[in-house]
């Protein structure tokens, strides 16, 4: 079958660029990681600079805007890689991707001896407004791909789970990464850069923006979120877990 990201992905990286407060916190969980394999690297964001890195993904088009030398078309439950080939193994905004997680978690501590993945938690309380007011269909399909932080930290045995809070000018241009700035969602290349958003109906997406176009025209999204307006990050649930 097809990988997801040869047909959603293209121009990926224009618009998912590293946001160095994350690097930070997923560099910091690599610690003193000398060889890291980046499962779903995609474009190869949040790679660590020094460690030799090798890039997993089984999207050619992906792995053709990766800037690194070392590229391997794979999928996460198969890794052609021997038992503890890497100090550690990384996968970031990922493993909802991925066709049998268990499977390939299993791969991750096979070939790694320290697992980082960076996720969400479809418990989390707090819903983005694009969801809750614009497009709940993003909710049941993402309730759908994601699995709980507690299935999450199970599989990996992991022992630390850091929550991340979304900063209002956060780069990487994922799902909520715009709470703070509504009209970013009215850029179509800006969504293209969340899998989600490419996944569901062109026509269901297009109702929801023309309805957003609106709201931000006649002031109607200020009045409902104005005290976003004032906060500089956000919790949505977005959690680092490190195993390992």
């Amino acid at each position: 079958m097809e990988p997801t990201y040869d047909r959603i992905g293209i121009g990926y990286g224009a618009v998912r660029r590293t946001d160095p407060r994350l690097a930070v916190l997923i560099a910091e969980a690599l610690g003193d990681a000398r060889r890291v394999a980046n499962i779903g690297a995609g474009t190869g964001s949040y790679e660590p600079v020094g460690p030799s890195v090798v890039a997993i993904d089984p999207s050619l088009v992906m792995l053709r805007q990766h800037p690194g030398r070392r590229r391997v078309r794979a999928v996460a439950e198969s890794l052609p890689f021997a038992d503890d080939s890497f100090d550690a193994a990384m996968a970031v905004m990922t493993v909802h991707h991925w066709s049998d997680l268990t499977r390939a978690i299993l791969e991750m501590r096979r070939v790694a001896r320290r697992q980082v993945v960076f996720t969400w938690d479809p418990d989390h309380d707090q819903e983005l407004w694009l969801v809750s007011e614009y497009l709940p269909e993003i909710r049941a399909l993402e309730r759908s791909r994601f699995r709980s932080i507690e299935e999450m930290v199970e599989l990996l045995d992991a022992h630390t789970v850091q929550a991340f809070e979304i900063p209002f000018d956060f780069a990487d241009g994922h799902q909520p990464a715009f709470w703070r700035r509504p009209e970013a969602y009215l850029d179509a290349g800006v969504r293209a850069g969340s899998s989600t958003l490419a996944l569901l109906p062109e026509e269901t997406v297009n109702r929801a923006i023309d309805r957003l176009r609106d709201d931000l025209a006649s002031g109607a999204w200020s009045e409902r979120h104005g005290e976003l307006l004032a906060a500089d990050r956000m919790d949505y649930g977005y959690r680092l877990l490190i195993a390992g």
